[in-house]
């Protein structure tokens, strides 16, 4: 069913690129994938135009053929998942704040819709601990920043900007972005990202030595300790969407701290069952746009 799959996602899209980073191909096995079918079919299924790639004439005729076959093979998965004991599956998760806070209880919800026996167990960590548990088999796979692990399988799913946390009266409110090195001169709260951290990256690229009077791992008491004046800070903006931060001044930062947000594994292939199917669902069902949207 690969090739049908990889050919309604590319139609959905309209982008090879789209489709590739959503299945967690390449684009070259998304294109193989496409020609693999237009070859069984013997006629060409897609024509690139300026902006997209659209259907052809053929096409057309052919996709609902192609759409009734995949949602059948989703219905026989559905059956063997159930036969398979799925209903009651535990899918273990290690994760952190700006995930756990964003499009993670989304994805859990509409994953329940068609298995509603499901149970999830999520794990709150840092990005070396969140590491450790997947190596440990305490979780499944987990959520984390790919620059402070190695020796796992990561697929990358968005980036995530940090953005300046200024109390409202502090001077620096007035510019409209905060240099790193404006941040490095003021008292500092960090945020606890276990042994590697964007901003100390940061500021060390930049041979700045920053003031840190506090390192916190909870989002919400940076943003309390912010309000009393107690320093400036530096949060993620998936982080800034979910928190009532009405009492702070929020601005971006020149030049850019940033984290690639993946999800990790020791081996895809060799996940529990119910584990791959959340995956698999993850990567195929969560519009790129979904995220974006919480950015």
């Amino acid at each position: 069913m690969t090739r049908y799959e990889v050919f309604l996602q590319v139609v959905e899209t309209g982008s090879f690129t789209k489709a590739a980073h959503q299945l967690g191909y390449t684009q070259s096995a998304v294109s193989q994938n496409v020609k693999a079918l237009e070859e069984e079919l013997s006629t060409a299924l897609l024509q690139r135009t300026k902006n997209r790639v659209e259907l052809t004439a053929d096409g057309k005729e052919y996709l609902p053929y192609l759409q009734a076959l995949c949602a059948a093979h989703r219905r026989l998965e559905g059956k063997v998942l159930e036969m398979h004991g799925l209903q009651n599956a535990v899918i273990r998760i290690g994760t952190f704040t700006s995930v756990s806070r964003s499009f993670l209880p989304r994805a859990m919800k509409e994953f329940r819709k068609l298995y509603p026996m499901v149970q999830f167990v999520l794990d709150q960590g840092e990005y070396t601990t969140i590491a450790q548990w997947i190596k440990e088999g305490r979780v499944d796979f987990g959520f984390l920043n790919p620059d402070a692990v190695s020796g796992l399988e990561t697929i990358p799913l968005c980036e995530d900007e940090m953005m300046a946390v200024l109390p409202k009266n502090h001077p620096l409110v007035s510019h409209r972005h905060i240099e790193v090195k404006e941040l490095a001169q003021e008292p500092f709260i960090l945020l606890g990202e276990g042994e590697y951290s964007v901003p100390l990256n940061v500021f060390r690229s930049l041979s700045l030595t920053p003031d840190i009077r506090y390192r916190v791992i909870d989002d919400d008491t940076i943003i309390a300790m912010v309000e009393q004046g107690l320093g400036v800070s530096a949060l993620y903006q998936l982080v800034l969407r979910k928190i009532d931060h009405r009492n702070v001044v929020i601005r971006p930062i020149r030049p850019v701290m940033k984290r690639t947000i993946s999800l990790a594994f020791r081996d895809r292939k060799t996940l529990p069952m119910g584990a791959r199917y959340f995956v698999n669902f993850l990567l195929q069902n969560l519009e790129q746009h979904e995220i974006q949207e919480t950015l």
